[in-house]
């Protein structure tokens, strides 16, 4: 039998993973801040909880889907998440929090839980992939927890990636997040500078797609900056907080360029447009119309 899941944090990925979770056939638990997201996955069959330890406690596998160290620390510690999980239970950090907050809640786990299984699984993908099953998850953490989670991962991912004690996987997503910023930024200045020197996007399109220059995800992220669709799959703001935690684990002498791209990422999120997707790293490069930011 598929182990019960409860999904804590219920946003524009939680909600995706719940969902691909329940159309496998998972018995899926629910909380969030936000109660319309959980109504929403309750009409699908999941089952919401008005607080988070309530769902936490009936489950097996419990998955954490939120966007800071500070706020995973808060569910889980201050408000009593990690205490209602079961004996033999295995919590499943999966959110991109940092080096630091993931150590942390290593320790706090090892102290306060010891017969709790803490896994840090941070993934790679934006909301069609976790609908979709297609996540790459990258594992670290007890071997016994393994077996278990092997049906909920394989549900919710492409690829799994098992690479030996908690915190590697961290480390991991840090570095791989620090090369998506770099693919995102030369998408959306060569994009700036095709618009500037009055090339088309047909002709720049032709001339790198099936080729080398060109990742999946630099085309897809140009795609939606030449029809100027900013609507979030991976939010900028998400994708400037994850440069600074870089940069808080290496030092920023360690990635120059990336600090730099943060900088500049961090100005457009001053101006408003931090809830909008990555895609909107082009805006002041060139003078997009018909970007309109909720304020």
């Amino acid at each position: 039998m598929n182990p019960r899941v409860a999904v804590i944090g219920t946003g524009i990925m939680g909600a995706g993973m719940a969902e691909r979770l329940l159309d496998q056939g998972f018995a899926v638990d629910v909380w969030d801040r936000t109660g319309g997201a959980t109504a929403r996955l309750a009409e699908r069959g999941a089952t919401a909880h008005a607080q988070p330890a309530e769902a936490i406690r009936v489950a097996d596998v419990v998955l954490t889907m939120l966007p800071t160290g500070d706020a995973v620390s808060d569910v889980m510690l201050g408000q009593d998440g990690l205490a209602a999980m079961r004996p033999g239970g295995i919590w499943a950090q999966m959110g991109t929090i940092g080096v630091e907050a993931t150590e942390r809640l290593i320790s706090e786990v090892a102290n306060r839980q010891p017969d709790v299984d803490f896994v840090d699984a941070p993934v790679s993908g934006t909301r069609e992939p976790a609908r979709n099953g297609q996540l790459t998850i990258i594992g670290s953490g007890p071997d016994r927890a393994r077996a278990t989670l092997e049906p909920v991962f394989k549900a919710l991912g492409q690829r799994v990636l098992w690479l030996g004690a908690a915190g590697l996987g961290m480390r991991l997503k840090l570095v791989l997040n620090t090369w998506l910023a770099f693919e995102i930024e030369a998408a959306a200045e060569a994009s700036a500078t095709a618009h500037r020197l009055g090339v088309p996007y047909s002709a720049l399109l032709a001339a790198v797609q099936g080729g080398p220059l060109a990742s999946g995800t630099a085309l897809a992220r140009l795609a939606k900056m030449e029809s100027s669709d900013h609507s979030p799959q991976f939010p900028l703001e998400w994708g400037l907080k994850d440069l600074d935690l870089t940069a808080a684990a290496t030092g920023p002498e360690a990635i120059p360029v990336a600090t730099a791209i943060a900088d500049r990422w961090r100005s457009l999120v001053r101006e408003g447009y931090g809830r909008l997707d990555v895609s909107a790293a082009r805006l002041g490069l060139t003078n997009d119309a018909g970007v309109t930011v909720a304020r």
